[in-house]
């Protein structure tokens, strides 16, 4: 295996759209949604085994994660988990992650990845990474993964690609336009068009690609970073964090750099892909009886007359539905939810009630 590829897995995000079943302090890349023995961040750290060292797999994560971490994944080193001290968004985390590995390995090839994806063929997924990986490991660019759209999704951030290819490489495109969610009318002429894919907001590029870019694109977070050279992977990385932390400004990276950048290119891939982004994900990502309810678990839980339900609920609860159909039911920590599963999208507005309501004594 090759010793100068690593992993860094972002494990910050609160995972509002899952609520009740995730809360600020316990959020989703924590928890079993499919009832298989793993976490989501478990499945993850799993997956980059078979494309790095276990040393060269690195968390980026919420301090008060920390802990959740250690417990999930035992065989992480202290060095290996990067902790936030407050959300920034996905540049700071990267720019922190990349300085950081730069400083061991200045020859380190970086895939970055969030927590809470899952990959239906996980062979096909390996490949993708590789093949980038070996391209960013000879080029002074940027690749981000495209994943071939099968309908007109408008959850989904959309990624344009032309025709010019990175030298050597004839599956790598040079990407031409980001597009944030589309309206259907827009999804629609993107999936016909041929050159759009859907944004999995996967990216691969060798440590000093991304700093150069940063360095170009976002000076003054470039500026922070690079000042903490002498402290990373010392027991002053932690001062020294909390600090620049505090200085950065709240962006994303591909507003930041990956809109921005000329050398940016992406790989069209399918292997499987969902972002686990809201409970129809989760829906459509679980095994269904002949009516299409998914029910997790589905020991104590008796449908009648009922169809297209996704239902979650306590192991030790007995639930019975009767002439329920397409609707989401979801029970966790003393809170039920029951909503159409067509007005899901309105579930961060109702945690952001349920927080003015009760604070945070059901958040």
């Amino acid at each position: 295996m090759n010793k100068n590829r690593y992993a860094l897995i972002m494990a910050g995000g609160v995972g509002s759209r899952f609520w009740p079943v995730s809360r600020t302090e316990f959020p989703k890349q924590f928890i079993d949604f499919f009832g298989v023995g793993k976490t989501l961040i478990q499945s993850t750290y799993e997956r980059f085994l078979q494309i790095c060292l276990p040393e060269n797999i690195f968390i980026v994560t919420n301090e008060s994660y920390v802990e959740l971490i250690k417990e999930q994944l035992p065989q992480l080193s202290e060095n290996q988990i990067l902790a936030e001290p407050m959300m920034r968004n996905t540049a700071p985390c990267i720019a922190y992650g990349s300085s950081k590995i730069a400083q061991l390995d200045p020859d380190a090839v970086i895939v970055v990845a969030p927590s809470d994806h899952t990959i239906g063929n996980q062979k096909a997924f390996v490949k993708s990474i590789e093949q980038s990986m070996d391209a960013a490991s000879q080029h002074n660019c940027l690749i981000t993964l495209g994943i071939k759209p099968n309908r007109p999704d408008t959850g989904y951030g959309y990624i344009q690609f032309n025709n010019e290819i990175l030298a050597g490489n004839e599956e790598i495109h040079q990407v031409k336009t980001f597009t944030e969610k589309p309206n259907l009318e827009l999804a629609k002429s993107f999936l016909q068009s041929g050159d759009f894919l859907w944004n999995a907001g996967i990216f691969i590029w060798s440590a000093k690609a991304i700093i150069k870019a940063l360095e170009r694109h976002l000076p003054d977070m470039h500026e922070i970073f690079t000042s903490g050279k002498t402290s990373y992977n010392t027991p002053n990385e932690k001062a020294f964090i909390s600090n620049a932390y505090q200085l950065c400004t709240n962006i994303s990276i591909d507003f930041g750099i990956m809109e921005k950048a000329e050398n940016v290119y992406v790989l069209p891939a399918d292997f499987g892909w969902s972002d686990l982004g809201t409970w129809a994900s989760i829906y459509e990502m679980a095994e269904k009886d002949y009516v299409g309810n998914a029910v997790i678990p589905s020991e104590q839980v008796m449908m009648y007359d009922s169809s297209n339900c996704m239902v979650n609920v306590p192991h030790e609860k007995l639930v019975i539905l009767q002439g329920l159909h397409d609707y989401i039911v979801v029970e966790s920590n003393n809170t039920l939810l029951i909503c159409p599963r067509s007005e899901e999208q309105n579930v961060k507005n109702i945690v952001a009630d349920v927080k003015a309501k009760f604070a945070n004594k059901f958040i």
